[in-house]
């Protein structure tokens, strides 16, 4: 089976580093063009956008700010015209004690990046997609979503938890109009950002955890994003499809 992406646009929130890097090499591997999003690491995404080629550009968003969410999208649409494909994996995970003074901030935060972001990008997707003939939405979220996660990232589980409930309302209230949706759910992935933890527990922990032999790399992940994004999976709207080396099994 061959994937040929080379009419698709594709936005990758978080595309700067870790999964999010994987996912635009393998799209734009696939031929789609590439909107590389970035917070703060905006050389790492020009870097990559350079790299994988094919007309991929960089767009830089606070995704905690609404307003910000919004410009993002208005921006890549209006640079390249249209999007086929939108990728939510831009999040954070914080830890926080339930008995910090910091608690309630944190778990703002990561509400703001981690759903209400995806939550205002996907409703101007939907209403782009309804315009354009469809499209489809792949969102990043968690393993944590389904078994939890420890004490001190409550709120990292329960916003992927709630990106699982938001695809499933869109891919049931919109797929007649041609808008199909998915979540890609991960489990400890070595990353960036997934590093605090190792420096925590170490990383025996985490792969003690594991059925395979090895931690899941972001390059695990991506193709399974290229494969919801092509179009063969359409009638798996809705789904979950897990990425966690059997360490949470449904």
């Amino acid at each position: 089976m061959q994937i040929n992406l080379a009419t698709k646009t594709v936005l990758v929130t978080g595309a700067s580093r870790g999964i999010g890097a994987a996912i635009a090499r393998a799209m734009a591997a696939s031929g789609a063009r590439v909107a590389v999003h970035y917070a703060r690491k905006r050389a790492e995404a020009e870097a990559l956008a350079a790299e994988i080629g094919g007309g991929a550009e960089t767009f830089g968003a606070d995704l905690a700010d609404p307003a910000a969410c919004a410009r993002l999208w208005t921006e890549v649409t209006d640079r390249f015209g249209r999007v086929d494909v939108l990728v939510n994996n831009a999040g954070v995970a914080i830890g926080s004690p339930l008995d910090s003074e910091t608690w309630l901030a944190d778990w703002e935060r990561t509400m703001a990046v981690n759903l209400t972001a995806a939550g205002l990008l996907c409703r101007s997707a939907v209403a782009h997609f309804q315009a354009h003939g469809g499209g489809r939405i792949v969102n990043i979220a968690s393993r944590a979503a389904f078994r939890g996660d420890t004490p001190d990232y409550l709120a990292y589980a329960a916003s992927k938890g709630g990106m699982v409930a938001l695809t499933r309302s869109i891919a049931r209230g919109f797929g007649k109009a041609g808008v199909t949706a998915f979540v890609v759910a991960p489990g400890f992935t070595r990353t960036e950002m997934a590093q605090d933890f190792i420096d925590q527990y170490g990383e025996d922990y985490a792969l003690n955890d594991i059925a395979l032999a090895r931690l899941t790399e972001p390059e695990d992940v991506a193709p399974t994003v290229v494969f919801l994004a092509s179009g063969l999976a359409d009638h798996a709207t809705g789904t979950t499809i897990d990425i966690n080396a059997a360490s949470y099994v449904r």
